[in-house]
């Protein structure tokens, strides 16, 4: 998989893109990931790559010129990528458009500053999103925390595959489980019996429960829809009942 991210401060990606698993993915060859400073593709000797809005308004807008003088560059061999802005008012970027976005060979992302960007650089746009309901002062952030959720689902990527499996939202969107480790017991607080009993059974009929219990209590919207769908199995609607009544 390869990522071209379109960015007027390229050097804030140097350690998102040296540390932790997304370090390893991109060492180990398992991802590339091209940082392009749109700056390089203005056209004047002071790299102006933004300018006041026409009608007037607060803030700057980004140029088109040097994004898609950018574009162009990157694809001049014909392929076409997957192109995203990051905009607050994007589609909202959840664990099902990481699903779908890890399933590209090659994505773009356009990091959007200032008042927005151009609205004709849209034209080789096929999504803008947003990592929430609120601004930030560039897209350089938001477009590392879908690279981030995007790149760990890159297979051999995570050491681990069952992580993924056990991840919150993957399994129908089901919030996750709670986890415990060494010591047993800490400051007064035990680790779950059932946790310590190597009964497997056992441990995943409450793991089940966990999980259906949280996202019961946060999201109960989705066990409707769940229920719906007819996406929820005997057992599972059994322990919502029991949840229920106690």
């Amino acid at each position: 998989m390869r990522f071209d991210v379109l960015t007027v401060l390229p050097n804030i990606f140097d350690c998102f893109l040296q540390e932790g698993v997304i370090g390893k993915a991109v060492s180990h060859g398992k991802v590339e990931v091209n940082v392009i400073n749109i700056r390089d593709f203005a056209f004047d000797k002071h790299k102006v790559v933004d300018d006041v809005p026409y009608g007037g308004g607060p803030g700057m807008v980004l140029k088109p010129e040097p994004i898609l003088r950018a574009y162009d560059e990157l694809t001049k061999d014909g392929e076409k990528p997957y192109v995203l802005l990051t905009e607050p008012w994007g589609e909202t970027f959840s664990q099902k458009m990481a699903i779908e976005l890890s399933k590209k060979e090659r994505i773009m992302i356009i990091c959007g500053r200032y008042e927005g960007v151009d609205e004709r650089v849209k034209t080789i746009v096929d999504k803008e999103v947003s990592i929430g309901d609120f601004v930030l002062t560039g897209g350089e952030l938001p477009a590392m925390v879908i690279m981030d959720a995007v790149i760990r689902l890159v297979p051999g990527v995570l050491g681990n595959e069952e992580s993924l499996r056990a991840d919150s939202f993957m399994d129908r969107g089901l919030l996750g489980y709670p986890n415990y480790t060494r010591p047993a017991v800490f400051r007064g607080m035990k680790v779950p019996e059932v946790l310590l009993s190597g009964h497997h059974k056992k441990i995943e009929l409450w793991r089940k429960e966990q999980s259906l219990k949280k996202t019961l209590k946060k999201n109960p919207k989705l066990i409707e829809e769940l229920k719906q769908k007819g996406l929820l199995t005997k057992e599972e609607l059994e322990i919502l009942k029991k949840i229920k009544n106690t």
